[in-house]
């Protein structure tokens, strides 16, 4: 389920779409599993945990370069051990698909290390 969001392209949001509605989300969220946790119906969010600072600096810049890709970028929190994510789209004040398919992308990021 959620190889198939991450096998996706962010869309970029030029504002003027509406954000998803709550039937929306949760169907998106079921499909993208992994404890991601939906936020007020506006972000997502979650948080990996590591062995040590030096492996979560990794997944950080693994996000970061798949943001860049897609140009779609998530809030990031660094610390020993854990890094947080959480990602909306901000031309829309809440969610999209696109920020499941960044979330899905981060999930195999966090696979494949």
């Amino acid at each position: 389920m959620t190889s198939e969001l991450a096998k996706k392209q962010c869309v970029p949001c030029r504002g003027g779409v509406p954000a998803l509605q709550s039937d929306e989300i949760e169907l998106l969220l079921g499909r993208l599993g992994g404890d991601w946790k939906v936020v007020d119906d506006h972000h997502l969010e979650k948080e990996y945990e590591f062995s040590d600072f030096a492996a979560a600096l990794a997944f950080t810049n693994a996000v970061g370069a798949i943001a860049e890709e897609q140009g779609h970028h998530p809030d990031i929190y660094l610390a020993w051990g854990k890094v947080g994510l959480r990602i909306w789209t901000h031309k829309v004040g809440g969610l999209t698909e696109s920020d499941f398919i960044l979330a899905a992308k981060a999930d195999q990021a966090d696979r494949h290390r």
